[in-house]
């Protein structure tokens, strides 16, 4: 396994996310993530990445359990990240890093991130001295290296890394599907990290599993390729770009991980028929006009309804892809003990958690019209 030209401490370019765990109702299937641990590290790769919220706290506590009391510490790179809910002054973000270093079961982060900016999150990390107490805990040799993560236009990020030029890695959303999406401007911001030289990070590369999930028009044009699986050309496209430092898969199973560590392991780029193919999938999606939710749940947690919204959209989803009944049914389903989507009150909280920048309350409406159509009378 070769060095990473950016970090020569890391290994490949290929990084195990966190966010998405096996998990056994709502808790974290322990042994299945243990074996998953096992496997990464044994093709050579070393790169984890959590944060305090994923899973409800569980992603951090079943890294202590699954990987940190199982290895030692300089067998893996460990990436947490500051997010904005758990803290409201400067005074809150020590104690809660060594929280978050205890819930681990680790003395130090290879990577902090300051999590999840945008034009308004920005403005409480700086009104709270977020930047400036990572860098001193990197000086205290709690952190190897500072940087963001980042959901919002390039002017945005351009603003940020020239007031903080310290900061030493971006975490950026990047996947075929968003290139040129104007809504979350992968392209361009990918490009100011290029301008800084600041090596980049890639988080949603299958864009939540969409493009796993494929249309099967689309799903045919990549297995025309007589390759692989098609969450391999969507990470092996992200993984291309020379800028590109680490590209981090939210594996779920042994299955997944098989597979990513299949193509990753002797990473190649895609080549011109693969990125052709690519792009003629980019069309079909763009004719399908589906909602592009990545199931990152953000926007759940402050909605007063409890509204399941990213599995209402992920049946309207369905509902365009393959117009059958069973949307229909999983809707019913998903909402017998929940808020509907016409439930909404349109107090806007979805929205302004949103890294896609999705008119939620919108689309709620659209869902409503589709799955609660009034049922006729005799």
């Amino acid at each position: 396994m070769e060095r990473n030209r950016f970090f020569p401490e890391v290994n490949g370019n290929f990084g195990f996310g966190c966010m998405r765990l096996p998990m056994i109702e709502k808790e974290v299937d322990q042994p299945q993530f243990e074996q998953m641990v096992d496997d990464f590290l044994a093709a050579g790769f070393n790169y984890f990445d959590t944060a305090h919220g994923y899973i409800g706290g569980r992603s951090e506590t079943a890294i202590r359990d699954g990987l940190a009391r199982r290895y030692p510490r300089d067998r893996f790179i460990l990436t947490d990240k500051l997010t904005a809910p758990y803290f409201n002054s400067e005074a809150d973000i020590v104690p809660l890093f060594k929280q978050q270093l205890a819930a681990c079961g680790v003395e130090y982060f290879d990577f902090y991130l300051m999590h999840a900016q945008n034009a308004d999150n920005f403005q409480k990390f700086k009104a709270c001295r977020a930047y400036e107490t990572a860098f001193a805990l990197k000086e205290q040799g709690y952190i190897r290296h500072v940087g963001i993560s980042f959901h919002d236009k390039a002017a945005v990020l351009e603003q940020i890394l020239t007031e903080y030029p310290q900061i030493e890695v971006v975490q950026i959303q990047f996947n075929y599907a968003d290139y040129e999406d104007a809504s979350v401007e992968s392209r361009k911001v990918y490009e100011v990290c290029e301008k800084f030289g600041k090596p980049v990070i890639v988080m949603e590369p299958v864009k939540g599993g969409n493009l796993v999930r494929l249309p099967d028009e689309a799903h045919q044009v990549l297995a025309d390729l007589n390759g692989g699986s098609d969450a391999s050309y969507a990470i092996r496209f992200a993984a291309g770009f020379p800028q590109m430092f680490m590209v981090l898969s939210g594996m779920s199973d042994t299955a997944q991980m098989a597979d990513n560590i299949g193509f990753m392991r002797d990473f190649q780029p895609l080549n011109e028929t693969e990125r052709a193919a690519v792009d003629k999938v980019c069309e079909i999606f763009r004719s399908m006009n589906l909602i592009p939710c990545t199931d990152c749940r953000y926007c759940t947690d402050g909605c007063p309804m409890g509204i399941r919204i990213p599995r209402l959209f992920s049946c309207m989803n369905n509902k365009k892809r393959f117009q059958d009944w069973n949307a229909d049914f999983y809707y019913e389903t998903i909402t017998q003990n929940t808020a509907k989507a016409s439930q909404c009150v349109q107090c806007g909280q979805c929205e302004e958690a949103c890294p896609q920048h999705l008119p939620i309350r919108e689309l709620l409406q659209q869902v409503a019209a589709e799955f609660e159509k009034p049922e006729s009378g005799e």
